[in-house]
C-alpha cells in the first residue's frame, strides 16, 4: 500500500472555526490522512473524535497516524452521507463540531493504480470505495453520449463536452477505453488546438466530471448538509471546506438557508410561518487559503472554508 500522507488544507483556520473544547464529540467525516483529525484529537483530553472514511485504505492509513490518540478517537468505514446514522449507531444524541474536506486526499490523486490520475496510466476505476459497484470504466463504456455529455458540462465545466462524448462513443464502439492514458488521448483528439496549448492539462475537468459520476458527489454533500446540522448541540461548529463551485453552491446555500428566520412574504403584518434560524454564519464570504499557504500547497488555491454555528 502506498504511504497516505496528505498536506491539510486551511489546518488552522478549520481548528480555530472548530472551537474546539478538550471535552467535546467531533466527527471528521472525511477523514482522509487525518491531517485535521490528528490535530483535533490532540486537543482532546476527555472528549472523542469520529472519524469516518469511504475508502478503506484512507481508514487504515488514519488509524496508524491517529494510534497516539487511540483512547479517544473511533473510526468508522462509511460514506459522510450517512454521518446521521454513524452518530446515532454510537449511541449518541448530538456532537459539538463536525469537519467536512470535500477534496480528494493527494495519494488518492497521486496513487496511479486507482485511476483517479490522468498523469499516470492505469485501469480506470476512481472509485473512493473499492466495494462500490460503478467504477469510470463503466461509466466511460456503457454511459450514453447524451448522459457523458451532461456530467463533463455539468461536473467538470468543460466547454468541449459534447466533442469529447462523441469522440469516447467513437473510440468506445471499436474497443473498450480501458485505461486512464487511453482516456487521455481520446479527449485530447476531441479538443482543438488553441485548448491543448493551454495551461491546464487537457483531461483536468473530464476527469473531475467521471470522478465526481462513479462516486455521487454531490448528492453525499446534499445529504450531508442535510444531516449535519441537526446533529450539532447548541454551540457546536459545522466546518466545511470545498474545492469546487458546484460543492460550494451546495454548502453556501444549505448554510444559509439554516440561518433564516421567518420566510412569510414581506407584507405580512406578524409571522405565521414560526420558522426560526438553525444556526448563525461565522464568516459571510468562505475562508481562502493564506499566500504562504499557497505557496506551500498549490492544491489549496480553490479550498473554501465556511463556518456555521448552531443556535
Amino acid at each position: 500500500m502506498k504511504a497516505f500522507s496528505h498536506i491539510s488544507v486551511l489546518l488552522e483556520e478549520c481548528l480555530d472555526g472548530l472551537a474546539i473544547k478538550p471535552d467535546g464529540v467531533y466527527v471528521d467525516g472525511t477523514l482522509g490522512g487525518a491531517g485535521h483529525s490528528s490535530q483535533i484529537a490532540k486537543r482532546l483530553t476527555t472528549g472523542r473524535l469520529i472519524g469516518i472514511d469511504r475508502d478503506p485504505i484512507a481508514l487504515q492509513a488514519a488509524g496508524e497516524r491517529l494510534k497516539p490518540y487511540q483512547d479517544r478517537v473511533t473510526l468508522v468505514h462509511s460514506n459522510f452521507s450517512e454521518i446521521a446514522q454513524v452518530v446515532r449507531n454510537l449511541g449518541l444524541s448530538g456532537v459539538d463540531g463536525i469537519l467536512l474536506d470535500l477534496g480528494v486526499s493527494s495519494p488518492q490523486l497521486d496513487d496511479a493504480e486507482r485511476g483517479f490520475s490522468y498523469m499516470a496510466d492505469a485501469p480506470l476505476d476512481m472509485r473512493m470505495d473499492g466495494q462500490d459497484a460503478l467504477s469510470a470504466y463503466t461509466v466511460v463504456n456503457g454511459w450514453s453520449e447524451s448522459e457523458l455529455k451532461r456530467i463533463l458540462f455539468a461536473y467538470g465545466e468543460e466547454r468541449y463536452a459534447p466533442r469529447i462524448a462523441s469522440a469516447i462513443c467513437r473510440r468506445r464502439a471499436e474497443k473498450p477505453i480501458a485505461t486512464t492514458l487511453e482516456l487521455v488521448d481520446v479527449i485530447r483528439s476531441a479538443m482543438p488546438a488553441q485548448a491543448l496549448r493551454e495551461k491546464q492539462h487537457p483531461a483536468k475537468r473530464s476527469f473531475q466530471a467521471i470522478r465526481i459520476a462513479v462516486n455521487d458527489e454531490l448528492t453525499a454533500v446534499e445529504k450531508a448538509m442535510e444531516k449535519a446540522i441537526p446533529l450539532l448541540n447548541p454551540g457546536g461548529r459545522l466546518a466545511v471546506i470545498t474545492f469546487h463551485s458546484l460543492e460550494d453552491r451546495i454548502v453556501k446555500i444549505a448554510m444559509n438557508d439554516a440561518a433564516k428566520g421567518c420566510i412569510c412574504p414581506p407584507g405580512f403584518p406578524v409571522c405565521v410561518c414560526g420558522r426560526k434560524p438553525q444556526v448563525k454564519l461565522i464568516s459571510r464570504k468562505p475562508i481562502v487559503a493564506s499566500d504562504e499557504e499557497l505557496e506551500a500547497n498549490p492544491r489549496s488555491r480553490s479550498a473554501k472554508l465556511r463556518i456555521c454555528e448552531k443556535l
